[in-house]
């Protein structure tokens, strides 16, 4: 019982790895497809590889933070398998209904409420729990104010430029920021499940 509810698990988390690259993993690559700097294909693969590519260049320290959000006492298959299934939940309906959210928070989430539904409220590590909630909010003005700086320097360093000549290094830049964005995405997204299982 206990190893087939394992392979269940196992499966349910891909699952949901596989419904966040959905989710979330178009966003990397939306620009260069627009703008037709690559084919929706060769996006594809462009964005897979540079997912892939995060795993060696990132250390675990996302997987390592998400396994430590409860305590390990609280931790059982039914506990994890909840919270998975709760998670895959959440991103479906918010994807169909169009709603923006985070696949990282609704992990942690789906997790730290089937533990404290399991144990009580005693098992979170709150201050993990708080660190990583409080960038639902922080991300958005650090990527902002980001985003305004490069933006900034960018229309500064360009603006005597002919726009036809810029044409060439602008879709270069794009492919440089989705390969970045992508890396980014598999370096902090495909870890998360990792600390799950």
């Amino acid at each position: 019982m206990d190893f087939s509810l394992l392979i269940i698990i196992v499966v349910l988390a891909f699952s949901f790895d596989m419904i966040n690259g959905f989710h979330d993993a178009a966003n990397s690559i939306a620009t260069v497809v627009s703008t037709k700097v690559l084919t929706p294909f060769q996006a594809v693969i462009w964005a897979a590889s540079f997912n892939w590519l995060a795993y060696l260049v990132f250390e675990l320290h996302i997987a390592d933070t998400i396994a430590k959000t409860v305590d390990t006492s609280a931790i059982t298959l039914m506990v994890i398998l909840s919270g998975i299934v709760a998670a895959i939940l959440w991103n479906l309906l918010t994807w169909y209904l169009g709603i923006p959210s985070s696949s990282s928070h609704t992990l942690v989430g789906g997790f730290s409420g089937a533990a404290v539904a399991y144990a009580g409220w005693g098992v979170l590590h709150t201050g993990i729990i708080l660190k990583i909630a409080a960038f639902i909010f922080l991300a958005p003005l650090i990527g902002m104010l980001f985003s305004y700086l490069i933006s900034i320097t960018l229309l500064w360093f360009f603006r005597r430029a002919n726009p036809f000549r810029l044409e060439k290094k602008l879709k270069i830049g794009q492919l440089f920021s989705s390969a970045l964005f992508s890396l980014g995405h598999g370096g902090n997204d495909a870890q998360k499940v990792m600390g799950i299982i």
